[in-house]
């Protein structure tokens, strides 16, 4: 079996917030033990609730967030192991698209400018070289070649979310972090990005680490899928498997939440009760237990691993062997 591209191992993202006069300091939990991992041309898919974790954990693995403790390998190197110099020639090798299309372009630049900033900064081709690249690259993501000589006001959210992506794909990247990049977009818009990211995975075998909450684009999009609740894996495995059968209450949540093309059927679902905790001040024991609809005392003393629960799927649940989750729809 190959070699995964990336190899996170107990990735911790710790915040210690200060001190009072009436209160000790304390310490924001963001990411508390996460580890997985990215094949060459696989798509992994993230979800979980908003304040979850998804966008800490996405740019702690490229290193725009430093991490507590923990290790991210990329093809073996230890990217948080690398002094800047270093880190700096990973990057062409690692890249992020942005949620918001509209905040993630300099204004002031033009799209030429833009993507022309990434290749010299990276030392790529020659000036000549450079703008026959930019025209390429925009032809990619299927804007016109004169769309170079333009200014990011100029086009629509979708557009700019092209322009996002072909920024991203400027220096030939292995390994990208789309970071709910469908999200701002009109939902037509949104199948339009998310074909464009299947053909160029498909052509240049990427491989994606995608944050989404739409699970209806997750599961098309995506080979395995984790499912993060207050910076804690709760569940992953195959899209396929995970859809047909959640083994973590959290998980069948999740898919209960989403909407169902027919109004006609009928199901029993699991609603979530309360908010997210504060991970300031995580639950003893399983952090989900507080919302779970079947936590038992033991929930509250013990954390559960995630531990093997059939080929490829790993589940954190100390009672996912006794609990029936399967999703009726799929």
């Amino acid at each position: 079996m190959a070699e995964p591209l990336l190899v996170v191992d107990d990735l911790k993202v710790h915040y210690p917030l200060g001190k009072t006069l009436f209160k000790p300091g304390v310490t924001l939990k963001a990411l508390d033990g996460v580890s997985f991992t990215v094949g060459r041309g696989e798509v992994v898919g993230l979800v979980g609730e908003s304040g979850s974790g998804k966008t800490t954990l996405g740019r702690a693995v490229l290193r725009l967030v430093e991490p507590t403790a923990g290790k991210v390998h990329l093809d073996g190197k230890d990217v948080t192991a690398l002094p800047p110099a270093e880190l700096k020639s990973l990057r062409s090798r690692m890249q992020i698209i942005f949620q918001d299309p509209y905040a993630s372009l300099n204004p002031r630049m033009s799209v030429g400018q833009t993507l022309g900033e990434a290749l010299m900064l990276h030392r790529i081709g020659t000036r000549k070289d450079r703008d026959q690249r930019i025209g390429d690259l925009l032809e990619k993501v299927g804007l016109p070649r004169t769309a170079a000589a333009r200014f990011p006001h100029e086009f629509s959210g979708g557009q700019r979310q092209r322009i996002g992506i072909a920024r991203a794909l400027a220096v030939n990247p292995e390994f990208i972090v789309a970071d709910e990049p469908v999200s701002a977009l009109d939902v037509s818009i949104q199948a339009q990005i998310i074909n464009l990211l299947q053909d160029l995975r498909k052509d240049l075998g990427l491989s994606l680490l995608f944050i989404g909450h739409d699970l209806s684009v997750i599961e098309f999009l995506c080979d395995r899928v984790i499912v993060l609740y207050l910076g804690r894996v709760m569940e992953m495995g195959t899209a396929a498997g995970l859809y047909a059968k959640p083994r973590h209450p959290y998980t069948r949540a999740l898919l209960d939440a989403a909407p169902v093309p027919d109004p006609t059927i009928r199901r029993e679902r699991i609603t979530l009760k309360g908010d997210l905790p504060s991970p300031v001040s995580p639950p003893s024991g399983c952090v989900f237990r507080t919302r779970c609809p079947y936590a038992i005392e033991r929930c509250a003393q013990v954390v559960p691993p995630l531990e093997e629960a059939a080929n490829g799927h790993r589940v954190a649940c100390i009672q996912s062997h006794e609990l029936d989750l399967s999703n009726p729809l799929a």
